[in-house]
């Protein structure tokens, strides 16, 4: 039956042909966790002095060393597109139009072992690219349905008002919800060493599976981004305009502006070593007491935040971090973070828990072909963020994005530990996941740190403040999953999985979420689930 499905659906679309005949340097590749265990394995065992993998979405023409053959097992393929055109292909490579498409389908049914019910995800839509001339993209993604979660998921979708990473949720009369999601870019590079990007997409800064600098957590925003490739060096500059919900009443209109302006800068120091730095400025658009719009002193594409916001007299809310990573032997990556929202070296060396030593690590390792088995990846990593770590006196200011936050999905106030299995055969996959986290929450509506939508002007003292402080909450996920893969090249897969969920505090609530699901997909982008 699957062999039939798989005859029917190349044979539809044999017309547009497998792979363009030129590679378009202004085409972005998906963020997803396909893609990127793809792309791991070749960088990993063939380090590129010019890739730089901490920030993405890649684009296309920073994986020219990048070829299918190098990896040992059937995946969607990078460098092109299963349905795929180009008209008009001439020697001198002028005029040409490469046409992309990519339908997308999501449908999932699974049982909610807790409330004994069956729950459904039916969602789909198309992925559409147009490449000229190999220098200009255009691509536009829509998607939209109707969907039901089990109770881990839906309780925080009743209480945000919105699906994780895709935007307000329509809640119906039989516990279901619509939406719809659309997602774009416009992406010019007239050469190799920049390109030039207006859009509408997510950013995800770091090696790991979550990122405490800028994640793919929170829903689409536009931006407009420039890209620079020189030697060793990467630099990224995108200015974004987001939106806050704290005002949030059920209504598009009700959501209030913000921007922000970010600077990434990565530099391989060898095949083998990167270090990068990252930081941004948030800030509140109009309010019931001001009119404001993009702030003018945030355009210089190299200034340093912190300095120009004491010179402009400015209380917005900038932020900095590190990135490293290291490749050994050809089989593991180190990774590591720093995130510092305030950082007073006086405070931090005293050792007195100052409510503003708001900072945050990561450290992470994968080691691919474990054990010299072709196909088997193993992962652990490690993070910790302090109180108040995100927030601002402002609610608006504070580094989040449409109700959820810009970098970690659990906030603040948390330590956590998260190890990956996975192995992959020709078309098969197995992957289990486990997460164990310790979350410091509120206790009688006392701000603890944990929230990153309160004010920290609320915390209820200046000093004493530590890790998981407050109320401990214990949250654990395992994750197992089979993964057939029909039709690799354009993500179409079977997957059936088992997920087991644990919650528990120390005032006596304790909640245990079993959960069966059986899935189609050709999924292009992160959802987590597992916060």
């Amino acid at each position: 039956m699957l062999n039939r499905i798989r005859i029917i659906v190349i044979f539809c679309f044999a017309v547009w042909g497998a792979k363009a005949q030129y590679e378009p340097l202004a085409r972005n590749i998906f963020i997803n966790a396909e893609t990127q265990q793809v792309i791991d394995d070749w960088n990993i065992r063939h380090p590129d002095i010019e890739f730089h993998s901490s920030f993405r979405p890649y684009l296309i023409s920073t994986l020219r060393n990048f070829d299918d053959t190098m990896v040992h097992f059937s995946h969607y393929a990078i460098r092109s597109f299963f349905m795929s055109k180009t008209f008009n292909e001439g020697p001198d490579k002028h005029n040409q139009y490469n046409v992309q498409v990519l339908p997308i389908v999501d449908l999932q049914a699974g049982y909610d072992m807790l409330n004994k019910k069956v729950v459904t995800e039916t969602s789909g839509g198309a992925h559409v690219k147009l490449n000229i001339n190999n220098d200009f993209t255009f691509a536009l993604t829509a998607i939209g349905g109707r969907v039901a979660y089990p109770t881990f998921t839906d309780t925080f979708v009743k209480d945000a008002k919105l699906i994780p990473g895709l935007g307000l949720a329509y809640r119906n009369k039989d516990g279901s919800y619509n939406f719809s999601n659309l997602t774009g870019y416009l992406s010019y590079s007239p050469n190799r060493t920049f390109n030039f990007q207006l859009g509408k997409d997510k950013h995800f800064i770091g090696d790991g599976y979550r990122s405490l600098l800028m994640s793919d957590n929170s829903n689409n925003n536009p931006y407009f981004a420039i890209n620079a490739n020189i030697w060793r060096i990467q630099y990224n500059v995108w200015y974004s305009w987001m939106q806050d919900m704290s005002r949030f009443d059920g209504t598009q209109k009700s959501l209030q502006n913000k921007f922000g302006t970010f600077h990434y800068l990565s530099f391989n120091a060898a095949k083998e070593f990167s270090i990068s730095f990252f930081e941004n400025v948030i800030w509140q658009g109009t309010d019931t007491n001001r009119v404001r719009t993009f702030d003018v002193n945030y355009l210089n594409p190299i200034v340093f935040y912190r300095p120009q916001e004491y010179s402009v007299g400015s209380p917005d809310n900038a932020f900095m971090g590190l990135n490293l990573s290291a490749r050994l032997f050809k089989c593991v990556k180190l990774y590591a973070q720093a995130a510092a929202d305030e950082f007073y070296f006086k405070e931090i060396k005293a050792h007195r828990g100052w409510w503003a030593n708001k900072q945050g690590w990561q450290f992470g390792a994968k080691y691919i072909n474990a054990f010299k088995v072709k196909g088997l990846t193993l992962q652990a990593e490690y993070n910790e963020v302090r109180p108040y770590t995100y927030s601002h006196g402002s609610t608006q200011q504070n580094y989040a994005n449409y109700g959820q936050a810009l970098a970690h999905p659990l906030g603040a106030n948390f330590r956590e530990y998260l190890g990956f299995l996975s192995y992959r055969a020709k078309r098969w996959m197995i992957s289990v996941q486990g997460m164990y986290a310790i979350i410091g929450k509120d206790t009688n509506n006392v701000n603890l740190g944990s929230n990153i939508f309160l004010s920290y002007t609320t915390r209820p003292y200046d000093y004493g403040h530590k890790t998981t402080q407050g109320n401990k909450f214990t949250l654990m996920q395992s994750d197992i999953r089979f993964t057939y893969y029909m039709i690799p090249q354009m993500n179409l897969r079977l997957e059936a999985g088992y997920i087991q969920r644990s919650e528990k505090d120390q005032l006596g609530y304790e909640l245990q979420s079993p959960y069966f699901y059986l899935g189609i997909k050709t999924s292009i982008w992160n959802f987590y689930r597992d916060f």
